[in-house]
């Protein structure tokens, strides 16, 4: 094999491996905002998962997931998009991604407004206009489009898990909509 191929078994910890490396090093994510664009390239419509938390409570939640050792932070955004929306959601991410936020989460609630009780991680987020037909994957229970001002609404704030609220909101002022 060359050295530019990448070997993927290698690319993932052991469950022991990542425990520990959670304990001393921040990990790399990236979120998504999967989005639905009209032809003057104006937001209609947010994506939005249902999922279950760790506690069994459901909730909703933005595309998330880790970046691999020797993956470029755009294949991860399509890898995760892909394992939330299914294979024909079709994103349109440019060959050079550029995050609109970086988000820290903590274990410890409080110290940002972005929480993961398993380790402090590091968030690039990214808009991502989606075109094809989208349908939850994965561990994902529904996925749900919602206008920017419904996603603004309380209720489904109070309903967004881990800070996603707070990264939705954010990512609705990088578009220019009033939150």
């Amino acid at each position: 094999m060359n050295p530019l191929e990448l070997d993927r078994d290698r690319a993932w910890l052991s469950r022991e491996e990542l425990d520990a490396a959670r304990e001393k090093l921040p990990i790399l994510y990236v979120d998504a905002v999967p989005v639905r664009v009209d032809d003057r390239g104006e937001v209609t419509a947010v994506g939005v998962l249902l999922r279950l938390d760790a506690d069994g409570r459901v909730c909703r939640e933005l595309v998330s997931g880790r970046v691999l050792h020797h993956e470029r932070v755009r294949d991860a955004l399509l890898r995760h998009i892909e394992k939330d929306l299914g294979p024909v959601a079709l994103p349109r991410v440019p060959v050079a991604p550029q995050p609109f936020t970086v988000a820290e989460y903590f274990p410890t609630p409080g110290v940002t407004p972005f929480h993961d009780p398993r380790q402090h991680a590091v968030s690039l987020a990214f808009v991502v206009p989606v075109a094809g037909d989208c349908a939850p994957q994965n561990d994902a229970l529904d996925l749900t489009w919602l206008t920017p001002q419904q996603a603004l609404d309380p209720g489904i704030q109070a309903e967004m898990d881990r800070g996603h609220g707070v990264l939705l909101r954010q990512a609705l002022a990088h578009l220019g909509h009033s939150v």
